[in-house]
């Protein structure tokens, strides 16, 4: 029996991220980025309709639905890391890919698993930065022009005569207002201009701890103003120059950091995704020698992570309760009941991506919106060079790519760009120079300049 959906739905309010997406909306924007794959993308539009289904509940019961982490399996370049990408970026959520074979790396192995939330804080610090200064972009552009129109036309100095006062200040401010005239017009550009500028900070200090690495230099600089970077100097620049810095110092005085702090660990707790990948590089369970000891390890250490637990970090203690995890591997050696009992409840939903086929691969280069077809049309528009691929053309690559794929290593949809750049590196190449400035692409073409690569296996395993 099919579903009926609701005519309305009852909207929440703007401010949450991913507030106004259904499941049906977040799917069909995916679409526009990736081809295929419609269970993965059904998977992570679920999990993320579920977040903003539990904000609307009372705090007592939604503190306790916890979120419905996936793990995505399937080979490499078929999209899973892409989904992920696109996912949050569609949402505004703050985003982290992470390779989980990084933390059983030589001298690393299980240190500082939390380390992937500080990261994971600080985009999101950056991100609520940039839609503060967004916000007071108008009101810091004008108090840089006044700032500019001082430098350039300095405010008369009061006299204790009131005889001509009047009549200079008048004068003043016609000049005044012609210099904004020409300000605003970019008259004044190259115009050489004296600043007194703060002097370029050192690079934080970095200690290591029980919690692993933090920054202590921004502490230091606020307790020592005068330590790391407090002076000025003055220094002489043209007023296009100038006007940057001003801009950057009115933008740090009007964005309240401890806000911008807040919101950002608050958005990281209630909106935050971290893509784990390669997590089939560590799964295994304990033998007791060899490299597989450390898998466990780290297993074990991610654990809490993934569980809930607070992090410290320098914005404040964040609860990784309700991020969202998703999870991928290949899984060709090991399989997802490799992993530990635990980990693995972790991960309720599992997603199989498909391999992908010549005709996913037709798609891929001609129907995104950022499809690679476009993407190199665009680059040679650049230098006045129309590219165009006929059908057959964006055929023929399609079947050089899967047939590679097959011979040599499945690489996916990645094996696409190898064999596009080979096809368009003689064009690439000349392009600035080139008197032809329309080019037509077709199979012939694309047999000719890979003919070489394809007739030599050994070659086409090197090449492409």
């Amino acid at each position: 029996m099919p579903i009926v959906l609701p005519e309305s739905f009852e909207r929440p309010a703007a401010d949450v991220p991913d507030a106004e997406l259904t499941p049906q909306e977040i799917v069909s924007e995916l679409d526009k980025y990736i081809i295929g794959q419609k269970a993965a993308k059904k998977a992570v539009a679920i999990a993320l309709r579920n977040r903003f289904r539990r904000r609307k509940l009372p705090p007592a019961l939604a503190d306790e639905i916890a979120p419905k982490n996936i793990l995505m399996i399937g080979p490499t370049g078929v999209g899973k890391t892409e989904i992920s990408r696109r996912l949050a970026k569609l949402t505004c959520s703050p985003f982290l890919k992470i390779e989980a074979s990084k933390f059983t790396e030589v001298g690393y192995v299980g240190r500082d698993v939390e380390s992937m939330i500080r990261d994971l804080v600080r985009i999101s610090v950056d991100m609520v930065k940039q839609e503060k200064i967004a916000e007071i972009e108008g009101k810091a552009r004008a108090a840089v022009e006044e700032r500019l129109l001082d430098i350039l036309l300095p405010l008369p100095r009061k006299r204790e005569e009131p005889s001509g006062e009047a009549g200079e200040e008048a004068r003043s401010s016609d000049t005044r207002e012609k210099l904004r005239a020409q300000l605003r017009e970019g008259l004044l550009e190259d115009r050489p201009v004296e600043l007194d500028v703060k002097e370029k900070t050192t690079p934080p200090l970095e200690v290591v701890s029980n919690s692993g690495i933090e920054e202590i230099g921004f502490q230091i600089q606020e307790l020592l103003p005068g330590f790391l970077g407090g002076r000025t100097k003055r220094r002489r620049m043209k007023l296009k120059e100038a006007r940057d810095l001003i801009l950057e110092e009115e933008e740090k005085r009007l964005v309240d950091m401890d806000q911008v702090a807040r919101l950002a660990v608050e958005r990281v707790e209630q909106s935050g995704i971290i893509f784990l990948d390669e997590v089939d590089k560590i799964a295994g369970r304990e033998s007791g020698r060899g490299p597989d000891v450390s898998r466990e390890g780290v297993q074990r250490d991610l654990l809490p992570i993934i569980e809930g637990t607070t992090v410290n970090t320098r914005f404040g203690l964040v609860r990784t309760d309700h991020i969202l995890f998703i999870g991928a591997g290949a899984f060709h050696v090991s399989k997802p009941s490799d992993l530990i009992p635990e980990l693995q409840g972790r991960f309720p939903i599992r997603v199989e991506l498909t391999p992908l086929s010549k005709d996913d691969f037709v798609r891929i280069l001609t129907e995104p919106e950022n499809a690679l077809i476009r993407q190199y049309e665009a680059l040679m528009g650049t230098e006045g060079v129309q590219v165009a691929f006929t059908p057959d053309a964006v055929d023929e690559i399609a079947d050089i790519a899967e047939k590679v794929n097959a011979d040599a290593e499945n690489i996916g949809a990645r094996r696409l760009h190898t064999v596009v750049e080979k096809v368009m590196e003689d064009i690439s190449f000349a392009a600035p120079n080139i008197a032809l400035k329309s080019i037509r692409i077709d199979r012939d073409y694309v047999r000719d300049q890979l003919k070489d690569v394809l007739v030599n296996q050994d070659l086409r395993r090197f090449i492409l």
